[in-house]
């Protein structure tokens, strides 16, 4: 694993920016590219920009599927706030924890098959994480959400009409739960909703108005 001062060399010249109508003293930096957790913290109407942390993803040996989630959540929060400290960055990752085993995005139908074939019937913790960072305020915390999902004894049939109908290779767990995912599962249990879709936006709350960001209010505030 590399460290975040070297990760930034991978960061682009120039960011994906999704920028919201108000403007801010702080900059608020969503560091992943997924469309899930942008689409997520729209909900807030609140500028923000997205950056890819262009970190590497692969567990460290012996590292628990919460560990590894939290770890990558705080390093791509680092590495984007390394290239740009005056920002309050937010990181995040999620992985699927079956007994201990951990399972990141599929990538491929094959992948996603094998790993709905092992959930079938189980109860699969999503282990969700977000980090919030800012290197000028010295401002860094990281919490994980756990979401216990319950699958159905899926055929293979199912599996196979599943993926064909929404192909959803770039989510871990090969399911998505605010689609037609939901029709693999037999329950949810989570303190927060948002979670299971990739950013538990609870504590994201709770976590950007601890670095300064104001929620309800307009905009944001400088710390």
């Amino acid at each position: 694993m590399n460290s975040a001062s070297s990760l930034v060399a991978t960061l682009p010249a120039v960011p994906d920016i999704t920028t919201c109508s108000l403007r801010a003293t702080r900059l608020l930096i969503l560091g992943s590219t997924s469309r899930y957790r942008r689409e997520l913290l729209q909900r807030l109407h609140i500028p923000f920009e997205v950056m890819s942390p262009g970190v590497e993803e692969a567990p460290l040996s012996g590292e628990s599927p919460r560990a590894l989630a939290e770890r990558l959540a705080l390093v791509k929060a680092r590495a984007v706030a390394t290239a740009f400290p005056h920002a309050v960055v937010i990181g995040a990752d999620q992985v699927a924890d079956l007994n201990g085993l951990p399972l990141g995005k599929p990538g491929t139908h094959e992948r996603a098959v094998a790993q709905l074939r092992l959930m079938r019937g189980q109860t699969v913790i999503f282990q969700t994480a977000v980090a919030v960072v800012c290197l000028e305020s010295g401002f860094e915390q990281s919490e994980v959400a756990a979401v216990a999902v319950r699958f159905r004894d899926l055929s293979d049939d199912e599996i196979e009409n599943y993926l064909r109908a929404e192909q959803p290779y770039d989510c871990a767990g090969s399911a998505k739960s605010e689609g037609l995912g939901i029709a693999l599962l037999e329950s949810i249990d989570s303190d927060d909703p948002t979670a299971l879709v990739g950013l538990p936006l609870i504590r994201t709350c709770k976590m950007i108005r601890a670095a300064g960001v104001a929620l309800l209010a307009g905009g944001q505030v400088d710390r």
